[in-house]
C-alpha cells in the first residue's frame, strides 16, 4: 500500500485509504476531495433528498470554514491514527446495501482526529464498495439506519492499518 505524504491511506482502493481522504477533505476544506470520497446518491424518495440536502450543507459549513480567518477549536486539525477496517458484527448491514443499492461490501474505519483546540476524537466512518469495485466513505450513516445497525455499538478498533498491509512510503 501506498500512502500520502502524511502516512496515511488515501484512494479508493482500500476502506481505510477513503476514510482517510474524507478526514482530509474536512481538515482541508476540501470540496472537491470531499464529494469525490462520499458515497453516491444512493436511495430515492426522502432518504435520498435527505442525503443530498446533507452533502449540499456540509459543502457549504466547509467553504464558510474555510473563509474564517481562525478555525474553531474542535474543527479537524489532522489524521493521528488510522485503524484497520472491520466489518460491523450484525449481517443485515451488508445484506441490505447488497440487496437494495448493489454495494459489494460494506465496512468501518476508525480514524484519530487531532483537533485545532488540541484535544483528540476518534471518527467512526462507514465505507461502502461500490458496484463499480471502489470504496467510498458515508459521511452521515444515520441517515440509512438500515446501513449503519450496531455501528456505534462496535467495541474499539485494536488492529492499526500498518498491520494489515505491507506499507510503502
Amino acid at each position: 500500500m501506498k500512502v500520502a505524504p502524511d502516512g496515511f491511506p488515501s484512494g479508493h482502493t482500500t476502506p481505510e485509504g477513503v476514510a482517510c481522504d474524507l478526514a482530509r477533505a474536512l481538515i482541508r476544506h476540501d470540496v472537491v476531495l470531499f464529494t469525490n470520497s462520499c458515497v453516491r446518491p444512493y436511495a430515492g424518495g426522502k432518504a435520498g433528498a435527505d442525503y443530498a440536502a446533507f452533502l449540499k450543507s456540509t459543502i457549504a459549513t466547509m467553504k464558510a470554514d474555510a473563509a474564517r480567518k481562525q478555525p474553531t477549536h474542535d474543527s479537524p486539525k489532522a489524521i493521528g491514527k488510522v485503524f484497520a477496517a472491520r466489518h460491523l458484527t450484525a449481517t443485515v448491514p451488508a445484506s441490505y446495501g447488497r440487496a437494495s443499492f448493489g454495494f459489494q461490501d460494506l465496512m468501518f474505519v476508525d480514524v484519530g482526529i487531532y483537533l485545532n483546540g488540541g484535544s483528540h476524537a476518534l471518527a467512526r466512518t462507514l465505507v461502502i464498495k461500490d458496484r463499480d469495485g471502489k470504496w467510498y466513505a458515508h459521511p452521515s450513516p444515520d441517515l440509512s439506519p438500515s446501513l449503519c445497525l450496531g455501528l456505534n455499538r462496535e467495541s474499539p478498533s485494536t488492529q492499526d492499518f500498518s498491520q494489515w498491509y505491507n506499507v510503502q512510503k
